[in-house]
């Protein structure tokens, strides 16, 4: 607890998976965290119970109507909480005095600013958003470093990178290789469509791709598991995260998905962390850290799972993973133009305007537009990805 007192959360993105299942790990430990603040899209239903049930002192709606809907209503339940509405809340909450960890969970590019604010603002970020690295790698990874002093930090919120975390020892950016590390071993479930011809996978429908199968997780970041494009931003969030090149992080297929990643060392240990699929063993590593604290997960029973498969993936059938590989290849403006596109194109997959097979091909085409060069201001970065985002939206159009 900071100075005797609980420690105060803002959790963004609060009515999404993560957010939730948040606020459960939380609630097992009422004496040593504080929910300071949650934020919404337009989940207005979903956001008011949450405010009920924890009392916070500021809930952020981006949606401007959806913030008077709520406010509103509290007003009726006779909840303080005080309403905040549009983008700008979501940074001014992260920077509260009164928050020590932010949880960042909102999907996509629209958590970049809050996710910066906070580093900034020297916080623990718990990261469960991996397009801010995607999208501003360096410009991100810096800001955590420059504020340590203030007391910054970031702890992966991602199955596998949370694993990644625990497999190594703790240290200094850029002395994994000292530690003899030699390999990641990330691990991926290979989605619904794993075992699919390929020739069917462009009759997918949307509730198909939706449906994963180990994981209870949002639309568009089950789509980018069906794609595996969820695992191609994975791996570049990995090279951020581990200071370490691509061409040392080896994506494996393990259909169980209860080993959720390894680190394989130069001594030939191999360090695996494994666990029942659920989203609370993360963040309760990352509310405890360097503690380990109860997150209501059942124990594995190793008896139970009886065996565990690999598989090497197929580039053929899984593209966006090769585009994501090769986006963090040639770097810059290329990764940020990979992110816009998959947003444009699962959005579009997902209201039936594309098929699913299309998908790469609008992150293709992106990529072959996007500038050379690495941008070194946050700018630049907002910049180009809404030029991908409208070269997508052209190439949607006409196909």
């Amino acid at each position: 607890m900071s100075d005797g007192k609980p420690y105060g959360i803002c959790i963004l993105g609060a009515t999404g998976t993560i957010g939730v299942n948040t606020l459960d790990v939380i609630a097992r430990h009422p004496n040593q965290y504080h929910v300071v603040a949650l934020s919404a899209n337009s989940s207005v239903e979903k956001l008011l119970q949450q405010c009920l049930d924890v009392n916070p002192q500021y809930a952020v709606m981006v949606d401007e109507n959806a913030a008077e809907q709520l406010e509103h209503h509290l007003k009726v339940g006779g909840c303080a909480t005080q309403v905040l509405s549009g983008k700008q809340a979501l940074e001014e909450i992260v920077v509260l005095p009164e928050v020590d960890y932010v949880m960042a969970a909102i999907v996509g590019a629209a958590g970049l600013l809050p996710n910066l604010a906070a580093a900034k603002a020297g916080k623990r970020v718990m990261l469960a958003n991996k397009e801010s690295l995607v999208m501003s790698g360096k410009l991100f990874m810096d800001a955590i470093h420059d504020n340590r002093d203030k007391g910054a930090e970031l702890l992966p919120i991602d199955s596998e990178h949370n694993a990644i975390f625990q497999s190594m020892p703790p240290l200094v950016e850029g002395q994994q290789q000292k530690a003899g590390v030699t390999k990641i071993l990330l691990t991926a479930s290979g989605g619904p469509f794993r075992t699919w011809d390929i020739g069917a996978l462009k009759d997918v429908t949307p509730e198909q791709a939706v449906a994963h199968p180990n994981w209870v997780m949002g639309q568009k970041i089950s789509v980018d598991s069906a794609t595996m494009m969820n695992k191609g931003l994975e791996v570049i969030e990995a090279c951020w995260l581990f200071d370490v090149p691509e061409d040392q992080i080896q994506v494996v297929i393990h259909p169980q998905s209860m080993i959720h990643s390894m680190v394989s060392y130069t001594d030939g240990s191999v360090l695996a962390q494994l666990g029942n699929p659920d989203m609370r063993t993360p963040i309760a590593y990352a509310l405890g850290y360097p503690k380990r604290i109860d997150s209501g997960v059942s124990q594995l029973d190793i008896f139970d799972v009886a065996r565990l498969d690999f598989e090497k993936p197929d580039f053929e059938r899984y593209r966006c993973l090769q585009l994501a590989y090769d986006a963090h290849r040639i770097g810059g403006y290329a990764t940020i133009a990979l992110n816009a596109a998959n947003e444009m194109a699962v959005d579009a997959f997902l209201n039936k305007r594309i098929s699913f097979t299309t998908i790469p091909l609008v992150i293709e085409n992106a990529l072959e537009q996007a500038p050379t060069g690495t941008p070194e201001k946050i700018d630049d970065i907002l910049a180009q990805d809404l030029s991908s985002r409208d070269q997508s939206k052209r190439y949607i159009s006409g196909l």
